[in-house]
């Protein structure tokens, strides 16, 4: 319920959001309850609809978020000085779950299709990418120098990435510039548009994955390290790989090639392994990976675009940098987009465990069957519980800008957060690295680490990613196109050469969510195709990071 500078989410809920600032002394009335505020309230955060005795539950969303730590009087701000995280208990049904559905009309994208690249699987690609991927972080460097030679000689330079002209702060420097005239001095460099690869216009990008793993952590680490990058490798916006190893790490070829095989046993996909300590000197090393590399973008090449429906789309659900009003505007055009796309036969992941806490019960009960519910459970105990054993349970989730911006509980936040999976059944429950293999909405347990979370997502089968950001995040992903949802219209007018796509306009009630989220999956549609190129891409922010379990929330 909105009157236009307050809104009561769900009928249930004891506590307002200020969709503008307010002033102490101000009068709000809803249905002839009229509350003078007794502190100011900044745009996003709540405020107490009655008087809180301590111990009493709040409610958004129509769950418990947290509980009073104090008394909280009628109209006065809710802060982290007065509630403390609270969710409610959850179960698994004996029975089987209720799996009645209506999906939205979508009849404006029934025939629509997207231009995209089919695999031998039947799965397609929103790109056509090659990756050059190390097993071990030793190998980082020769990444960077296979990275400086390819893309340089092949032409794969993004002419549009930001770029700064250090010789002018020097010629002024030189010329008795003052400092004033110094920070008035324009760095920005000419950009070009990038065009496509005359040698291979059918292969979207070369990226080149560095990270931090494979060797010195737990056995267990570089055995999921090597399930992610053949997840990687078997994603539909991949056409092959160039994988690098020194020969003595514990993240060994052979367990990256039995998992590979394991998810994807017909794939035809050209992966070329390389083994540096098997090599006389290190400029043959890299000179024969140059010479593969080339040879499987030859391949690569010779798979062009083709209508595709949009039953083939996989698309990755995540949140990051959010806001008091990612519950409200972003989040819940997500979900909306996600149910159109599964209403076409498509399929959706939605992740970040640590940012589900508190609506178990929701989830649990939109599983389609009990096994289902149970892993989940399951997933969701054993994770807290560990997080808890290293001194941070899911309730330390919120960080100081999600804080700062009205997420004032793990709970507030998740409950806000778990609006981009809509409302369709959960037809799958997938642990990190598990692969896709049902169309519909799937969970996925990741952290909620933006970046560890889109890298599981891009590895777990996704092949367009929406991100949800009510502070701003420059996020990307080096197989995945992402695109970034900014949850208002001051985020998106400010860093709108980071963000693609502004729902803020759901906030100043000039759209509704349907009608942003038809014009976002009209968009997907373009990016899909390669007609349009989301700013992550355009930047080249391709952020890779696995999760070393149980270290991240």
């Amino acid at each position: 319920m909105s009157h236009n500078n307050i809104l009561r989410i769900h009928p249930k809920d004891n506590v307002f959001v200020a969709l503008t600032n307010l002033s102490k002394g101000d009068n709000v009335e809803v249905d002839a309850n009229a509350i003078t505020l007794v502190t100011d309230i900044a745009a996003k955060h709540k405020f107490a609809m009655r008087n809180f005795a301590v111990g009493e539950e709040i409610y958004m969303y129509g769950v418990v978020v947290g509980k009073a730590k104090n008394k909280i009087v009628k109209g006065e701000v809710i802060t982290t000085q007065n509630i403390v995280h609270e969710t409610e208990a959850y179960k698994v049904p004996k029975k089987s779950i209720n799996k009645n559905w209506t999906a939205p009309k979508s009849a404006h994208f029934s025939t629509q299709t997207f231009l995209g690249y089919y695999r031998d699987n039947g799965r397609v690609g929103t790109e056509n990418n090659w990756l050059v991927i190390p097993l071990v972080f030793c190998q980082n460097r020769n990444i960077e120098t296979l990275q400086n030679t390819i893309r340089k000689g092949l032409g794969y330079e993004n002419p549009s990435k930001q770029s700064f002209d250090m010789s002018v702060l020097i010629d002024k420097y030189k010329s008795g510039a003052s400092e004033q005239e110094l920070m008035r001095a324009d760095l920005t460099a000419n950009k070009q548009n990038k065009q496509k690869n005359p040698l291979f216009p059918n292969v979207d990008g070369i990226h080149f994955l560095t990270h931090d793993g494979g060797c010195g952590g737990s056995t267990s680490d570089a055995v999921t390290l090597c399930n992610l990058l053949a997840g990687y490798i078997n994603n539909p916006n991949v056409a092959g790989a160039t994988i690098l190893s020194l020969g003595c790490q514990h993240a060994q070829m052979d367990i990256l090639e039995r998992a590979l095989k394991r998810i994807a046993p017909d794939s035809k996909k050209p992966v070329y392994f390389l083994e540096q300590q098997q090599s006389s000197s290190e400029p043959e090393y890299i000179a024969e990976a140059i010479k593969k590399t080339f040879v499987g973008l030859i391949q690569a090449n010779k798979i062009s675009r083709a209508p595709a429906p949009l039953s083939k789309l996989t698309i990755g659900l995540e949140c990051g940098g959010s806001d008091g009003f990612s519950g409200i505007s972003a989040n819940p055009t997500l979900g909306y987009v996600s149910d159109l796309v599964i209403g076409l036969g498509g399929a959706a992941i939605l992740s970040e465990f640590p940012e589900l806490n508190g609506v178990e019960q929701e989830l649990i009960n939109r599983c389609v069957d009990v096994d289902k519910a149970q892993k989940f459970a399951q997933i969701m105990k054993a994770y807290n519980t560990k997080a808890s054993a290293l001194g941070a349970g899911f309730y330390a989730n919120p960080s100081p800008g999600n804080i700062k911006d009205g997420l004032i509980t793990d709970a507030i936040k998740s409950a806000g957060a778990a609006k981009k999976g809509g409302s369709s059944p959960i037809v799958d429950v997938l642990d990190y690295t598990e692969q896709l293999v049902k169309p519909g909405l799937n969970l996925l347990c990741t952290p909620g680490n933006d970046v560890e979370s889109t890298t599981g997502l891009a590895g777990s089968g996704a092949n367009i990613i929406l991100f949800t950001t009510g502070l701003g995040t420059p996020t990307g992903n080096p197989a995945v196109p992402v695109i970034k949802v900014s949850t208002n219209t001051a985020v998106y007018s400010k860093m709108h050469d980071i963000i693609d796509f502004n729902t803020g306009d759901i906030i100043d009630g000039k759209e509704t969510i349907e009608s942003c989220g038809e014009a976002l999956l009209s968009y997907i549609i373009k990016v899909a195709s390669g007609e349009d190129e989301v700013n992550a891409r355009r930047l080249g922010q391709n952020d890779f990071i696995p999760w070393k379990r149980g270290l991240s929330l």
